[in-house]
């Protein structure tokens, strides 16, 4: 974690992570929750939720070129400055149209920062450093989690949602601050060809997902993966109210927990397990939520003391953390440097796609079969998601470690 964190370069874009992920978190929790105290309906704030998944799919391919294309660091300040902007119709308490429109537009911006910061990490500190380096930013997320929700919700509680945008847009700016200047790097990307229209270079690297062995494993893993977390939305809710009989306290108290265990699941990708194969984590880290998850949604058999899912809710974080890790350093590691925005942008698309499937079709199916069938489903799909990454990882260990070279001189962007 030293070694990682002694590069000037990416350092700096961990801390610029992590003020940009709290903003986003102060408005995850402070829009839905305000749309809900201006309409009284479920419906208007689901709405809500669907316009921040939309846009990663509908947007990808512009995405990803854009982060193959361009500078990404000037792409990462870029959004931030544009996330400021939009944001500013919400500082004269807006009707709910208006904050529909805002949540759409971050949704967009969003749909380009991921892709360009993951594609960026690599150059920053090399390929073989990818997995440490994305359990240092899941530590980002996890802290970022805890720390700008509370302070969306607690802004929104105390002052209103003036207060929840006058607070994001300084934390927003410390980001874009820590964005500004160029970036040394390890390794450079290779020098830029002739741009292509963009639903060609789309389509480029669209075909570099579905025709590489290890990306498409990965790929048919994350599926599940995703149809398991688009259950889980959605069964979680039914689960704490009306299986264990709790409010909607006690089920922002069990989301919340989850940081808990990542935070320590992104110390241990950073350090001890910074050197585990990416296939390995995905593959693992899937299996240990999927029977976490079996042994969650069973034990309502035994008892329902909140007490007892509190602690078990800390330790489902951190598997999750592992996947999503596990994930993202495979395909980093599998991919051109040029083509990376491309795919992760269609990946994180893939990943919205298959989430709102699954969030769609546990809510179609909980009312024939009841939460206890569909709980046990959502458990076991994780646990196949496992098995398919497992199944490929002999040969993905033997691609990383041809992948492994002495790096290029370092230069910036």
């Amino acid at each position: 974690m030293k070694q990682l964190l002694g590069v000037p370069a990416f350092a700096r874009l961990w801390v610029a992570a992590f003020f940009g992920e709290t903003a986003e978190w102060m408005l995850q929790v402070a829009l839905p929750v305000y749309v809900f105290q201006r309409t009284g309906s479920a419906a208007t704030t689901a709405l809500s939720i669907v316009l921040g998944l939309l846009p990663a799919v509908l947007l990808s391919p512009v995405a990803g070129v854009i982060a193959d294309r361009w500078n990404r660091r000037a792409v990462l300040f870029a959004v931030c400055c544009g996330l400021a902007v939009v944001v500013l119709p919400l500082l004269a308490e807006p009707n709910v149209g208006i904050v529909y429109a805002v949540m759409a537009a971050q949704a967009a911006l969003a749909s380009v920062f991921e892709p360009a910061r993951n594609a960026l990490v690599p150059e920053l500190v090399g390929v073989e450093e990818v997995t440490g380096a994305n359990g240092l930013m899941s530590v980002n997320g996890s802290v970022a989690r805890l720390a700008g929700g509370w302070a969306g919700g607690a802004l929104l509680g105390f002052g209103g949602l003036a207060d929840v945008i006058t607070g994001y847009l300084v934390v927003l700016a410390v980001a874009a601050a820590l964005l500004a200047k160029p970036f040394r790097r390890v390794a450079a990307p290779a020098p830029a060809a002739e741009p292509e229209p963009v639903v060609r270079a789309w389509l480029d690297g669209l075909r570099e997902l579905t025709h590489n062995r290890r990306l498409w494993r990965t790929g048919l893993a994350l599926v599940f993966t995703s149809l398991a977390q688009g259950m889980f939305l959605v069964l979680f809710v039914v689960y704490v109210l009306d299986v264990l009989g709790g409010s909607e306290a006690d089920a922002g108290l069990l989301r919340g927990v989850q940081a808990l265990g990542g935070l320590a699941a992104g110390f241990a990708l950073a350090t001890i397990a910074r050197r585990v194969a990416p296939p390995a984590l995905l593959g693992w880290g899937s299996v240990a939520l999927g029977l976490l998850s079996a042994v969650i949604w069973n034990l309502s058999l035994v008892t329902t003391a909140l007490g007892v899912y509190v602690g078990l809710f800390v330790l489902v974080g951190a598997p999750g953390v592992v996947v999503g890790a596990g994930a993202l350093s495979e395909i980093q590691s599998a991919v051109a440097p040029e083509r990376a925005g491309r795919v992760l942008s269609t990946t994180f698309a893939a990943v919205a796609t298959f989430t709102t499937l699954g969030a769609l079709l546990a809510g179609t199916l909980v009312a024939v079969t009841g939460p206890a069938v569909l709980l046990n489903v959502q458990a076991g799909v994780y646990v196949v998601a496992g098995v398919v990454a497992l199944a490929g990882k002999r040969g993905a260990v033997a691609t990383v470690e041809g992948c492994r070279t002495s790096s290029p001189p370092a230069t910036s962007t």
